[in-house]
């Protein structure tokens, strides 16, 4: 078993789609995010720099795995921790009927939320 996750919701007549990801060596990432339904990685190569709201940021190395409930929760970072090898993963991500699966959020709400967001490793 690679992953086990509970409670999970998941929302009625949700939709979902898997997606292959392959960042650059120090890519970023997606900026700050949300998606309306959870989402299910697991890390081929490499390693991502993962961070959701509330939560300290941490690395995920080639091997493990990551999940997030989605809903209104920020994710914040999913780059690549790496500065000198690529880092790719495999993403499942749930949908909500009739909303987007990514949706940015913008720099009003993050200082809005800024609050609920773990502290910033310094250094």
């Amino acid at each position: 078993m690679l992953q086990d996750t509970a409670p999970v919701t998941v929302p009625e007549g949700a939709s979902g789609m898997t997606l292959y990801v392959d960042w650059e060596p120090g890519d970023p990432g997606t900026p700050p995010h949300r998606h309306s339904g959870p989402a299910f990685g697991y890390v081929i190569e490499g390693a991502v720099r993962f961070e959701l709201e509330g939560e300290p940021e941490r690395v995920i190395e080639a091997g493990g795995t990551f999940w997030e409930p989605g809903g209104d929760l920020i994710h914040y970072q999913d780059g690549n921790a790496l500065p000198d090898a690529r880092t790719r993963f495999v993403v499942t991500m749930l949908c909500a009927p009739g909303q987007p699966m990514l949706t940015l959020v913008d720099e009003e709400e993050l200082e809005k939320r800024a609050h609920l967001r773990a502290p910033r490793p310094t250094g």
